[in-house]
């Protein structure tokens, strides 16, 4: 799979509005049939921070790029961004979470 976490740091006249301005790319990106999962979470160290954790199947990330949600999406976030959005990229085996096995209920 395709593990991507990109941090989105934000105006802070848009933090409130962040997770409205990228609701449609979420939810047709979630639907997309090679996604695994694309969740978004706030920091709590900084509320102007959002990061996104997104995994693809192997064969899927390039469909995705060449969406015409993501294509949206890509001209719509920058009226909202403080800065360029940083990401970590990897291939990985598998295609979902693993238990913690260091703590098991």
């Amino acid at each position: 799979m395709i593990f991507i976490v990109v941090k989105f740091k934000v105006k802070p006249e848009w933090s409130e509005r962040w997770l409205g301005l990228v609701e449609d790319f979420t939810q047709a990106t979630r639907r997309e049939p090679g996604n695994l999962w694309f969740d978004w979470s706030r920091s709590i160290e900084d509320p102007n921070e959002f990061v996104l954790v997104e995994a693809f199947k192997d064969d899927a990330a390039g469909d995705h790029v060449n969406s015409a949600h993501f294509q949206k999406a890509m001209a719509d976030m920058p009226q909202a961004l403080a800065e360029t959005p940083r990401i970590i990229s990897r291939q990985l085996d598998g295609e979902g979470w693993d238990q913690m096995g260091e703590l098991t209920i």
